[in-house]
């Protein structure tokens, strides 16, 4: 996995020259590529789907494939939006997109500036920096000032300089478009199994092991305080069956997302405890799944209760997981 923090930013490498770009001006490829435009925050299984085809067709047709994304979010420059909002900070989505196929990922900047830009003049960046032959979108993209590249304006844009677009939709489960916003939903709810679904994995977090409180060693149950990223969604208050990845190692782990009310905590942490672990891991990087929500978070009457509750709580996270590796 790599050391993935929650840093929102920075270069992920596969050992191709420079696969993750931070901006569309560094891109100066030497061969015709197919491109597709978006957020993909999430790279969720309608991502996967276009993502795939849009590979093929480069692999059948001797160009590169690419995905240029941006950050920050759209939706957080132009609505302000503030606190909890990605699926994926950027070196996580690029490294999802790569693992799909993808040969050069950019991460352009989006700011006030960018989404001035004329549809047309950003088609002749693509032209210039990217080798554009063909543009891969869905039905309802729109790109540019007050959104004026729309599929008929880049299909006439393509006309006259040369390449093609390609509308491809994105897949339907239960009847319902896949989104980044009805994941976002179903992750803040709880629900991590139909995120799970739409996404086409466990959704994950990473971040630090730092210090915290301690109140799991007190009690028995020593916890790693993860330290993620203050824009990345997490779970509803609860406990959660979890996966927790250290370098390439895997464990077993009962998860508490939440304030820990019983010692009248007021800041939201990620803390699993990693079943049948007892090293020193402070400063190392972990990832976090979250595979069901066991629990909702609750107070108890007394300090044993709790060590009690808890014991029941690894219990269920160890059966279920277990359960989910006979399965597999």
């Amino acid at each position: 996995m790599g050391r993935l923090a929650g840093r929102p930013y920075g270069v992920y490498s596969t050992g191709k020259a420079m696969p993750h770009l931070l901006n569309l001006s560094d891109a100066a490829l030497e061969q015709p590529s197919i491109v597709t435009i978006g957020v993909f925050d999430g790279v969720h299984r309608g991502h996967q789907h276009l993502i795939k085809r849009l590979v093929e067709e480069a692999r059948a047709s001797g160009r590169l494939a690419v995905a240029l994304t941006f950050f920050p979010h759209p939706d957080i420059v132009l609505r302000g939006l503030h606190g909890r909002y990605y699926l994926t900070n950027a070196e996580q989505k690029a490294n999802l997109l790569m693992e799909l196929g993808v040969d050069y990922v950019v991460t352009h900047p989006f700011n006030d500036d960018v989404r001035h830009i004329r549809a047309a003049d950003f088609v002749g960046q693509l032209l210039r920096y990217l080798k554009l032959s063909s543009l891969w979108v869905g039905s309802d993209f729109a790109m540019g000032y007050k959104r004026e590249g729309n599929v008929p304006f880049l299909k006439e844009q393509g006309a006259q300089n040369g390449f093609s677009v390609h509308e491809i939709d994105l897949i339907a489960a239960e009847g319902l478009t896949i989104s980044s916003t009805a994941i976002r939903g179903a992750i803040e709810s709880g629900q991590v199994e139909q995120a799970s679904e739409w996404l086409g994995r466990a959704y994950s977090v990473t971040g630090e092991v730092v210090h915290g409180e301690k109140r799991g060693r007190q009690i028995g149950f020593p916890t790693a305080n993860t330290a993620v990223w203050s824009e990345q969604v997490i779970p509803a208050n609860g406990i959660y069956a979890s996966w927790v990845r250290l370098g390439e190692e895997r464990f077993m782990a009962a998860t508490n997302v939440g304030v820990r009310p019983h010692f009248d905590g007021t800041t939201i942490t990620v803390e699993p405890y990693i079943l049948d672990f007892d090293r020193e891991i402070y400063g190392e990087q972990l990832e976090v799944t979250f595979e069901t929500r066991l629990r909702a978070e609750a107070k108890f009457n007394s300090l044993q209760e709790l060590i009690d509750q808890i014991g029941r709580d690894v219990d269920n996270a160890r059966s279920y997981l277990t359960k989910q590796i006979a399965i597999k």
